[in-house]
């Protein structure tokens, strides 16, 4: 399944994972939240409560994922401050939902406290 994230003058779709976190999202979209930043990763609460599914400690650039610690979505374009040179480390583990389908370096542009919305 295919979603739109959009958030100021920065709109993407993304590609969801057939995981069981995956499912919830996209059965409580539309989404909308402010935006948080951490380094290079935008992440914001979303009204699912998932338990670690196939959790990961890195991830990768484009990678779009849910922190089950702060039921937040993650957008994953650069390195946070906890990642060592050649890696992305989240704060804690995530379970992956999918990949971002278009160049995770325009998230860049969004700021912390811009609105952002999923929708399917």
């Amino acid at each position: 399944m295919r979603i739109k994230i959009t958030s100021g003058k920065v709109s993407m779709e993304a590609e969801l994972n057939g995981s069981d976190t995956a499912k919830a999202l996209a059965g409580a979209l539309p989404v909308e939240g402010k935006v948080n930043t951490w380094g290079d990763e935008i992440y914001f609460s979303v009204p699912v409560d998932s338990p670690p599914e196939n959790p990961v400690e890195t991830v990768e650039e484009g990678d779009i994922a849910y922190w089950p610690r702060g039921n937040a979505f993650c957008i994953f374009f650069g390195m946070t401050p906890v990642s060592s040179p050649g890696e992305i480390r989240p704060a804690s583990a995530v379970n992956p939902l999918g990949k971002l389908l278009g160049d995770p370096g325009e998230w860049k542009k969004v700021s912390d406290g811009d609105d952002i919305r999923l929708e399917p």
